[in-house]
């Protein structure tokens, strides 16, 4: 018996470290599970990243993407899938950019894809490249060039201040370009305000009746217990984590550092954030699947964005451990990214909640659509030595009630 524990032992070992060392990385051995964890994490982020940042860094995203989307769609799609995949992987990726390198091997590993961003970046936003990306025909680039915004505003010393003279003109130019696409009247009143958001960071100057715009309207479509509405009327599904609640946060945040007087609104936003990272954390099932509601499945752990966000800005509601909320998204991301067909035979996501399943895509959903799932690592912005990479695993609600083990009282949040 003791020799077989021994060999199962060594084995696991051995899989661990070839694993690290497949993506540049070495874990750590197995009594800290937090670096494994975090090591499996790198290692899905780069990978859901390689063909798009490899693609476009060589001007080559527009001949080597594929465009799934639904029978008839795929030449719309086409107008705006590369887009979406740039700048909605950007989102998620920025903050553990944003880290920089350093001597370390997760250190080198980010300055190959801080150049690769670099690079992308030229590209997209040049108008003489061939990736040269649609920032201002139709209405979805205003989506995500907001995302891409983001990005920028979550990396600035990584992703903005490189850049030579003329790609930050060009970049200016992209972003300026989306104002003649009119928002609808819900959540992507914020992807305009997200625009604008970056504008001011990067030039000191914006239009901020737009702002302006989408943070009252939002506020006025709060429906209490940490949601809001998706415009005037609630929607059950997941784009208060996909959009709402992060973009909300980012843009106070950035109105605060150039001293607007938004203080009382930044709290308010975020104490019902994290009320709503509770609920979200709930939903996790003791199997790590959570429920299938609403629209935009396709986007995947992107669901726990806010969870996310939450954990790397060290803003957890006390009720949530970071060890349980680590260990929480791990899972969630491991059991989702191990489902045969999440990726095609190049490595280029498919559209699908578990796997593959082109049958849940909307008509808005293309290929570029589907790497909104990125947004769900945001915590690799913490650095490696950070507590909540070395607090101890820990169950999740779910997982902990379900078994017989204690959980916190549920209360809502009333204002």
């Amino acid at each position: 018996m003791r020799k077989s524990f021994l060999i199962a032992v060594f084995v696991l070992l051995l899989f661990n470290f070839s694993f690290g060392k497949k993506i540049g990385l070495h874990l750590a051995d197995t009594t800290d599970p937090g670096a494994a964890e975090r090591t499996y994490c790198i290692s899905i982020l780069t990978r859901i990243a390689d063909p798009v940042l490899e693609a476009l860094s060589r001007d080559e995203l527009k001949e080597k993407m594929p465009v799934e989307a639904k029978q008839g769609l795929i030449n719309d799609r086409k107008q705006y899938t590369y887009l979406e995949a740039f700048g909605r992987l950007m989102a998620g990726m920025a903050p553990w950019l944003e880290l920089g390198p350093d001597h370390t091997a997760e250190g080198r590993l980010r300055k190959k894809y801080i150049d690769l961003s670099l690079a992308c970046i030229k590209n997209a936003v040049n108008p003489h490249a061939t990736d040269f990306m649609n920032f201002d025909k139709g209405g979805q680039p205003l989506v995500d060039a907001a995302f891409f915004a983001e990005a920028l505003l979550r990396a600035p010393h990584q992703l903005w201040d490189p850049l030579d003279k003329q790609t930050k003109e060009n970049v200016i130019a992209a972003l300026k370009a989306t104002r003649v696409i009119t928002p609808g009247y819900n959540n992507w009143l914020l992807f305009s305000a997200m625009i604008e958001t970056a504008l001011l960071k990067f030039t000191g100057k914006c239009d901020y009746w737009r702002i302006d715009l989408a943070l009252k309207n939002v506020m006025q479509w709060y429906k209490g217990d940490g949601l809001y509405g998706d415009g005037p009327d609630f929607h059950w599904d997941y784009y208060n984590s996909y959009v709402i609640q992060p973009m909300m946060l980012d843009i106070l945040q950035t109105l605060l550092s150039h001293h607007y007087p938004v203080e009382k609104q930044y709290d308010l936003v975020l104490q019902r954030a994290q009320r709503y990272a509770v609920i979200l954390e709930r939903l996790i099932s003791p199997t790590a699947t959570y429920p299938l509601i609403g629209r935009s499945l396709a986007y995947r752990f992107g669901a726990f964005q806010i969870l996310s966000q939450l954990a790397l800005m060290k803003q957890l509601p006390s009720s949530l451990p970071s060890g349980q909320v680590r260990y929480a998204l791990y899972n969630v991301i491991k059991n989702q990214m191990s489902a045969a067909g999440t990726f095609d035979k190049n490595g280029w996501l498919q559209i699908g909640v578990y796997g593959h399943q082109p049958e849940i895509g909307e008509g808005y959903i293309s290929t570029g659509s589907l790497y909104l799932c990125s947004v769900g690592l945001l915590v690799l912005g913490l650095p490696a030595d950070d507590p909540f990479w070395k607090a101890p695993d820990e169950d999740w609600t779910e997982r902990k009630a379900w078994s017989g083990k204690e959980i916190p009282i549920n209360h809502a949040l009333k204002n």
